[in-house]
């Protein structure tokens, strides 16, 4: 599995001083008066932040996609010139092509 630590150092310590060098865990040169994370709190923190940045990449596709093929339509339908469940149809195509990440699982559970 690769873990995305500066991504979850940007995610979750918000504040506080490091720098990496490289990818790896061993690369955390933490700069802060703060206690380090050990690499298993990190490692552990990992299937919430993939979460996160996967479900707001779905968010932004589906703003895209919203903008491009169900805003006219919802205008059309304020003004009479097409019907709600047109509009409906678009938007439940945007959400059908692009589904949200299934949560992460918590320990357990």
């Amino acid at each position: 599995m690769n873990i995305d630590y500066t991504a979850i150092l940007t995610a979750n310590y918000a504040g506080t001083l490091w720098n990496m060098a490289g990818d790896e865990y061993d690369g955390l040169v933490w700069l802060d008066s703060t206690p380090k994370p050990t690499q298993a709190e990190l490692d552990a923190q990992w299937p919430t932040v993939q979460y996160n940045q996967q479900y707001a990449q779905v968010e932004t596709t589906r703003r895209t996609q919203y903008e491009a093929q169900s805003d006219g339509l919802f205008f059309e339908w304020q003004r009479g010139t097409n019907t709600q469940a047109a509009w409906e149809a678009a938007v439940d195509a945007v959400k059908a092509a692009n589904p949200y990440p299934p949560a992460p699982k918590t320990k357990g559970k």
